[in-house]
């Protein structure tokens, strides 16, 4: 097995263990027995389970970036907005187990600290706001400049908690993929005060798409 191979293998199935077991539950043994490698294999490509977190973030990382760009000279539409949403929501389900118990995962990781803050606090903060802009001067949203951050803001709290809230709201329950669909619907109410009349019949459309 070459080692470009074993080496996506690993970061692979870590974040299957992760987000089923939870990422302090698992250790590199763990890891490797899954893999039917022995730890030594392991070591070779990651000195520790730290560094394969870090990887698991950056394609966290590349899958928002990737799939919030906006091509030059391409025009928005309605169906963006809830695009964008099923696409934070989605990345939320895939790499969930980073959201379980974040701060303490940040805390034991200085490298994962250092760029997490660096994503969610310049380059998000500033493809969100982007997006914003464009919806309010097309139309869709009346919102002032002064309130473009704080919304953002409450969007991605609740993005970013979701599952954790589902978690203490339905004890004992797993985690599903529907559970991000109501998610969905929840940012949602946060916009609909902010849609402009002549586009709220597209938008309840829309909403309507993820009751249950």
């Amino acid at each position: 097995m070459s080692r470009i191979k074993t080496y996506d293998r690993i970061v692979e199935e870590s974040l299957k263990l992760f987000n089923e077991h939870g990422e302090r539950n698992i250790t590199t043994n763990h890891i490797s027995a899954h893999l039917g490698i022995s730890p030594g294999n392991l070591y070779y490509h990651f000195r520790n389970k730290e560094e394969i977190v870090y990887q698991i973030f950056r394609q966290y990382r590349g899958f928002i970036s990737a799939r919030l760009a906006v091509a030059e000279g391409q025009a928005l539409s309605v169906d963006d907005l809830v695009n964008y949403l099923d696409t934070a929501f989605d990345a939320m389900w895939r790499f969930r187990f980073m959201f379980y118990d974040l701060p303490g995962m940040l805390a034991r990781n200085a490298q994962l600290q250092q760029d997490y803050h660096q994503f969610v606090h310049t380059e998000l903060k500033g493809i969100l706001a982007g997006h914003f802009r464009e919806f309010i001067r097309m139309g869709l949203l009346k919102m002032d400049e002064a309130d473009i951050e704080p919304v953002t803001l409450n969007i991605w709290l609740v993005v970013k908690f979701w599952f954790a809230f589902e978690q203490t709201a339905h004890p004992g329950e797993p985690i599903t993929e529907a559970d991000s669909r109501r998610g969905v619907r929840q940012v949602l109410s946060l916009l609909k005060p902010y849609v402009q009349p002549d586009f709220l019949p597209t938008f309840t459309s829309l909403s309507a798409r993820y009751v249950d």
